[in-house]
């Protein structure tokens, strides 16, 4: 019975193959850092890990979790609401809630299980969600499982989601979902705004902080320190897969009753295993690390601007950003993929990006700074983006260019 489907997908996949987008992993073997194995070859500088503030092979986390897995095991063995709550996943939701200034947290599995369980315990088809069109697919697809009706706004165009805002009036109840820092462009979304038209229209705002919490903001605590809207936003979600720590898990945290309802109905977190003891007991440190020092943040930025700067002074087409993500804009899938692998020959280990993760012709590779990166590490990468840059002709040699 399977011929004919293997067919299909035989015929499919070389199409892809042929057009040179075949997506290949790269097997690491070495801990998640700045500088990484891959294969058997030489050791590459990582650019294109969620991994902000270098906490990926932290010692204390290692540390932390070993810890919790003596005094606690290694797995759990049930969902939350039979015998799957240990005391650390009400430690870690405490820690997480006193982070974002919430009444309480809700973990998952991911952020993924986070945002695709939480809207259809909370609205039925008398309701309406407005989402912006660059949001995860996580939301699109958390969206999708839910009743309400849906509208979209173009990315971050407040002109866009007031006319979504004024048509859903008719609504019971509007919920206004968007990413904090968009993954591939690196913009954050205009929250002040976005809680101003929430206000106005009354409507709740939900953001999703993966890229944004431990980035933006003057300490790194996300979109509400950034803006100043503590109180006003109703919902966040987040992962501790990216800079809290770069492993497993995911979490919701807001009001009181919202996060009580998606402990009674929301179906990733009734019906899949409790975080890990380990991850849980690591996520705690992690919090404990944060709340010490401000440090791993403004090592982070100071990267950031540096690598910016550097990059566009060169010539490259930088997409503008206020996160940890420079998107180098290419527009060619397939030079994106050429790009990629001369940058891999140089010892600079990036990734590119192209349709359907990006529009159609707006392929990039997508750089990620690090707090882990040092000045040594961003000065071989940016040289590495220059030599292949003139190779394939996307930037120009100048007089008085880095050589």
């Amino acid at each position: 019975m399977y011929g004919k489907f293997q067919k299909i997908l035989q015929d499919e996949l070389a199409n892809i193959e042929n057009l040179g987008l075949y997506k290949r992993e790269r097997i690491i073997g070495s801990p998640q850092k700045a500088e990484i194995s891959v294969g058997e070859g030489d050791g590459l500088l990582n650019f294109c890990a969620n991994n902000y503030l270098g906490l990926s092979d932290s010692e204390r986390l290692v540390e932390a979790a070993r810890k919790a897995m003596d005094s606690r095991g290694f797995g759990m063995s049930s969902v939350r609401f039979i015998c799957g709550t240990q005391d650390l996943h009400k430690q870690l939701e405490a820690s997480v809630s006193e982070y974002f200034r919430t009444d309480d947290a809700i973990l998952y599995g991911s952020c993924f299980d986070a945002n695709g369980g939480l809207f259809e315990p909370l609205l039925t088809e008398d309701d309406a969600i407005i989402s912006d069109a660059l949001n995860h697919a996580s939301i699109i697809d958390g969206v999708r499982l839910c009743k309400a009706k849906r509208y979209r706004y173009a990315n971050a165009d407040m002109a866009e989601l007031e006319k979504c805002l004024r048509e859903a009036s008719a609504q019971r109840l509007r919920i206004i979902a968007t990413d904090g820092v968009f993954s591939m462009d690196g913009n954050v979304a205009p929250m002040d705004e976005i809680c101003r038209l929430a206000e106005k229209y009354d409507a709740l705002v939900m953001v999703d902080e993966s890229h944004s919490a431990g980035v933006v903001g003057p300490t790194g605590r996300g979109v509400a320190e950034l803006y100043d809207l503590y109180g006003r936003i109703d919902i966040f979600t987040g992962t501790l897969g990216k800079s809290f720590g770069g492993a497993m898990g995911g979490f919701t945290t807001g009001h009181r009753e919202i996060i009580d309802m998606l402990r009674q109905r929301s179906r990733p977190y009734l019906f899949s295993n409790s975080l890990a003891p380990a991850l849980a007991g690591a996520g705690i440190e992690m919090f404990k690390i944060l709340n010490e020092s401000d440090a791993l943040h403004t090592r982070l930025m100071e990267n950031v601007k540096y690598f910016c700067r550097e990059m566009m002074a060169a010539g490259f087409d930088i997409k503008p950003t206020q996160s940890a993500i420079c998107a180098v804009m290419l527009y060619d899938a397939a030079l994106s993929q050429e790009f990629a692998r001369r940058m891999q020959a140089e010892g600079i280990y990036v990734t590119g990006f192209y349709f359907p993760v990006v529009p159609k012709e707006q392929a990039r590779i997508r750089v990620q700074l690090s707090a882990g990166h040092e000045r040594a590490h961003l000065d071989k990468a940016i040289g590495a983006f220059v030599k292949v840059g003139r190779e394939l002709n996307v930037i120009k040699a100048v007089d008085g260019e880095r050589q």
